[in-house]
């Protein structure tokens, strides 16, 4: 059965061929955006329509027997539903008096129809894109911050280090000075007995002199 047999097939049930063709077409073409979008379809009682992703692999050409290269790809996969097969297998019997054999829907199951699907699988994926897109502004803030506090404690490990080694350069100026002072203590030391005993020897002759003035008075007024 082609396209052409299966809308002839549905007509009498839709009121004629243009609406069967019409609705041939919708579902066909809701059923291939949805695969090729990565949506599952999936029919109760008929089967599901996939996209599957297929690696690079070496397969053989069979007219020459050569190994040939495929690239990655992706193809469409059906897979049948189980009533669908229990009917081919013979298990199950075909409803008679025009009933479907496929499975109706359940009620209320379709009062979104395809379009709320297809929007609802929209808001999905936004909604994971904004979480994703939060979730990389979180990580990058939190990277900065990371880095900032990573500066700031090398900035003052450096100046700790600076600090130590004037340190180490201040200790050695400070212990040659510290002899250098020792010896002027030293030598103020000495200093101090010779000018006492300068002073001394400079008093002592000034006492002498005041006495001998002292007698030389006494003398005098003894003769008058």
């Amino acid at each position: 059965m082609n396209k052409a047999q299966l809308v002839e097939a549905i007509a009498d049930k839709l009121g004629g061929r243009q609406q069967a063709a019409d609705a041939v077409d919708a579902v066909l073409d809701a059923m291939v955006r949805a695969v090729v979008a990565g949506d599952r379809v999936s029919v109760t009682g008929f089967g599901s329509f996939e996209k599957v992703d297929r690696p690079a692999r070496y397969a053989r050409n069979p007219q020459t027997g050569e190994r040939v290269r495929v690239k990655k790809t992706s193809v469409p996969r059906f897979r049948a539903g189980q009533g669908f097969k229990d009917l081919v297998a013979g298990t199950k019997k075909l409803p008679k008096g025009g009933e479907v054999s496929v499975k109706k829907a359940p009620k209320g199951s379709l009062s979104g129809g395809a379009s709320a699907t297809v929007k609802k699988a929209a808001a999905k994926k936004a909604t994971t894109a904004k979480k994703a897109a939060a979730k990389t502004t979180v990580a990058k803030k939190t990277t900065a911050k990371q880095a900032a506090t990573a500066k700031k404690a090398v900035t003052k490990t450096a100046a700790a280090k600076k600090t130590t080694a004037t340190a180490k350069k201040t200790t050695p100026t400070a212990k040659k000075a510290a002899p250098a002072a020792k010896k002027t203590t030293a030598t103020a030391k000495k200093t101090a007995p010779a000018a006492k005993k300068a002073t001394a020897k400079t008093t002592a002759p000034a006492k002498k002199t005041t006495a001998r003035k002292t007698t030389a008075k006494k003398t005098t007024a003894r003769k008058k």
